[in-house]
C-alpha cells in the first residue's frame, strides 16, 4: 500500500459492528474496574460453597432418589395440586371462624365431600411409606 492510500475498511467491519465493539469494550473496562479484590474474594467464596453443597447433594442417595421421583409427570401433577390445595386451605382456614369442636363437628366434617377421601390419601401414604421404611431396615439401609 502507498503512503498516500487510504486504508479501506472490509465490508463486514461496518460502523455499526465498530461502535458495537467500542461499547464491549468498554463494558469489560467497566467491570474490570468494579471488581475490586472484596468482591472477587466474595464471588470465589460463594462459588467454592456452591461446588461443596452440589457435592454434598450429588452424594447424598436419598436426596438425588427424591429428585428422580420428583422428575416423573404424575409426581409434578400431585405436588402442583399440593400447592393448590395448601393455598386455598390457607384462604379458607384464614377466613373461616374457629371451630366449636366436640362429636357433632367431628361428624358435620366428616359428611363433608373430600373429607374421607382425604383420610384415604393420608393412609395410604402412611401405609406406603410404613412398608417402605420397613423393607430398607429389613436390608440394611
Amino acid at each position: 500500500m502507498a503512503a498516500n492510500e487510504t486504508p479501506q475498511v472490509p465490508a463486514m467491519l461496518d460502523e455499526a459492528s465498530i461502535k458495537s465493539l467500542v461499547e464491549m469494550i468498554n463494558l469489560l473496562e467497566a467491570a474490570k474496574d468494579a471488581m475490586s479484590d472484596e468482591i472477587v474474594s466474595r464471588v470465589a467464596r460463594t462459588a467454592s460453597e456452591g461446588m461443596t453443597l452440589i457435592d454434598r447433594f450429588t452424594r447424598n442417595e436419598g436426596l438425588m432418589c427424591l429428585l428422580q421421583a420428583l422428575d416423573r409427570p404424575e409426581t409434578q401433577r400431585l405436588l402442583i395440586s399440593l400447592s393448590d390445595t395448601i393455598g386455598q386451605m390457607s384462604r379458607e382456614l384464614a377466613s373461616a371462624p374457629p371451630t366449636k369442636g366436640g362429636i357433632i363437628g367431628l361428624v358435620q366434617l366428616a359428611r363433608k365431600p373430600g373429607t374421607l377421601e382425604g383420610l384415604r390419601a393420608l393412609s395410604l401414604l402412611g401405609q406406603y411409606w410404613n412398608d417402605s421404611l420397613r423393607e430398607l431396615h429389613r436390608h440394611g439401609g
